[in-house]
């Protein structure tokens, strides 16, 4: 696949997500869905398709420290430099929601999930759509995480509304989420 189509496949993913679509995308270890996190409707949708309660929560992940900068104020130095020293990459942090991020994406819990991914296509996905998105590994619960477009097709087929190309990762697993505040590893990477 030429650059110039997958530039213009992930620019029309994240004019999708833009409209209120359901996107997947290849991440570190498997393939995600997405969604703008501002339109609850469409994260209805997205957890409807993944038949995942809102209480769980979902992702959100983000090209660079600025795209996720208001989901992150106030933190103490010390707090943002742990968050820093570990992105871009594979870990997600649980932070202090202090007001910004709906319970469409918190769920139940008090934290907001922030990752700064380190997948070429995942960030271009997030450039191009110019701020963070909804991540949640590409599978109706239960299920195992989709590692192909062709298992997404599976599970969703025309129920989501675009593909970006490219494969996932090298990483064999899901990352790995700590709590900011305690240190907690709610699950290994």
């Amino acid at each position: 696949m030429s650059k110039p189509t997958v530039i213009h496949e992930v620019a029309a993913a994240a004019q999708a997500a833009k409209t209120g679509g359901v996107i997947a995308y290849p991440t570190e270890a498997v393939w995600g869905l997405g969604a703008d996190p501002n339109n609850p409707q469409a994260i209805e949708r997205l957890l409807a398709l993944k038949r995942r309660a809102k209480a769980k929560g979902v992702i959100l992940i983000a090209a660079n420290l600025a795209q996720i900068e208001p989901w992150l104020a106030p933190l103490e130095a010390s707090d943002r430099d742990r968050l820093v020293a570990s992105w871009p990459g594979p870990v997600t942090w649980l932070v202090p929601n202090h007001g910004q991020a709906s319970d469409w994406i918190t769920g139940d819990f008090e934290t907001v999930a922030l990752r700064v991914t380190d997948h070429p296509v995942a960030k271009a996905l997030c450039l191009a759509f110019g701020g963070p998105l909804v991540s949640t590994s590409a599978n109706p619960q239960g299920q195992e995480p989709a590692r192909t477009s062709a298992q997404v097709q599976q599970y969703f087929g025309d129920q989501i509304q675009a593909i970006a190309p490219g494969q996932v990762g090298a990483r064999t697993q899901p990352s790995e989420i700590r709590d900011l505040q305690t240190g907690r590893i709610h699950r290994p990477g």
